[in-house]
């Protein structure tokens, strides 16, 4: 999947640069495999991606696993190829149903069939999530910019790029204009919306609403700040590519408008003053003078702004954001006996998500920082070798998902940035 030699060139430059034999080997070990082990070329020439222990395959987790492969894909025209065709299948999801964030590799009405939703049988779940729509858009710029290969934007992008528009558009005013209703009869308050589907009141902001986080789990106050954020940034590459690869002047205007109008509810919306801290990102709003400070371990959070690319890591409100996340202030940090770091009400009190300590690494400014969580999440496996998805702050032994390819990608983009590879 992953050019020997490529791979090999990567693998001595972790070891170089974390100074870690061990590292070095997960690392090696987890590019190797990661891959091979969820994706399965298809006959279209597409490629379909499952989502760690689960038979459909997410637009966000397929696309998030490939970020350390992106970084190593210009000497790999193979690599490219299966790249390239993750993108394509994503695309033709997002065209099916823009409102699904989870996809069955062929219409068979496997999935969440009982929810109360508009299903079709190509939908395993259809919990919308604004981020969801974000990471195929990602993937597409980052592509184009890596490869330079015209076939990356094809036939497949306007109509998908059209649709996400449309539905951005269409949930600025959520209340006023939404089809989008979900309902799910379980144990589990987060997973169904209130007011028989409809969600939480809100009111117009600049910003898109969203009726469930990037951990799955339905939002408070409808307006996701860390999605908007990745959203204002991904409709910039649109707007780019519109212009330079489809000529379509008219899409680029439109990104552009929905842009500003995100990026100026960010700002009046998104950001409040903080006793202590000072100015700081809110992760969610309701248009109507509520805000939730917190974090979750999912990204985009608000700590992976600087990987979304909506702000700089040394952006004096991010940092002022950044203390408040990584400390007590936020109710999902915990700090145990054997580690520190963000979690998830998606997953037990006092876990917190390899996925975090990767994030908290990869925005870090520090080679130090950096380095430490390195450590630290090769110390943090339950001696597995492997990533989970959270792990009990005191005992690592104790995790969730003894299996969980996101995480592990996130580890090797940490290493990848850490030797240099960007």
């Amino acid at each position: 999947m992953i050019d020997p030699d490529v791979l090999s060139r990567a693998t001595e430059k972790v070891r170089a640069a974390s100074g870690d034999d061990v590292i070095a080997e997960m690392f090696r070990r987890s590019m190797a495999d990661n891959l091979p082990a969820v994706s399965e070329r298809l006959p279209d020439g597409t490629t379909f991606v499952l989502t760690g222990d689960i038979p459909a395959m997410w637009l966000r987790d397929s696309a998030a696993q490939l970020r350390p492969y992106l970084l190593l894909c210009q000497d790999d025209p193979g690599l490219q190829e299966v790249l390239i065709g993750v993108l394509h299948r994503q695309l033709e999801y997002v065209v099916l149903d823009p409102y699904a964030n989870a996809f069955n590799q062929e219409a068979n009405g496997a999935g969440h069939t009982s929810d109360e939703t508009e299903m079709s049988p190509w939908v395993w779940e259809r919990k919308y999530e604004i981020d969801s729509l974000c990471f195929p858009l990602d993937l597409a710029y980052k592509l184009w910019k890596a490869t330079g290969r015209a076939e990356v934007i094809d036939a497949r992008f306007r109509p998908a790029a059209e649709a996400i528009i449309d539905l951005w558009t269409v949930e600025q005013d959520h209340e006023a204009r939404s089809p989008y209703r979900f309902q799910r009869h379980d144990d589990r308050p987060s997973d169904s919306l209130v007011r028989d589907g409809l969600g939480r009141l809100t009111q117009p902001t600049g910003m898109s609403w969203s009726a469930f986080r990037p951990s799955d789990d339905a939002t408070d106050l409808g307006f996701n700040v860390p999605g908007n954020m990745f959203a204002a940034v991904v409709l910039g590459y649109l707007q780019e590519i519109a212009v330079e690869v489809l000529g379509d002047e008219s899409l680029a205007a439109r990104a552009k408008e929905l842009k500003s109008s995100i990026e100026d509810g960010i700002a009046q919306h998104g950001t409040v003053d903080h006793p202590v801290h000072g100015r700081v990102f809110a992760y969610e709003v309701d248009g109507m003078g509520e805000a939730l400070l917190m974090d979750d371990a999912n990204m985009p959070s608000l700590l992976s702004a600087p990987l979304s690319g909506f702000v700089a890591p040394d952006d004096p409100t991010y940092l002022a954001t950044r203390k408040l996340l990584l400390s007590p202030e936020n109710p999902y940090y915990y700090s145990g006996t054997a580690a520190s770091g963000i979690g998830s009400p998606h997953t037990p009190p006092r876990y917190i998500w390899h996925i975090a300590l990767a994030v908290q690494g990869i925005s870090s400014t520090s080679a130090e920082e950096r380095q430490q969580l390195l450590e630290l999440l090769r110390d943090t496996t339950g001696g597995t070798g492997l990533m989970h998805e959270g792990f009990d702050v005191d005992d690592p032994s104790q995790f969730t998902r003894e299996w969980f390819s996101w995480a592990n990608a996130m580890f090797c983009e940490l290493a990848l940035v850490h030797a240099g590879i960007k």
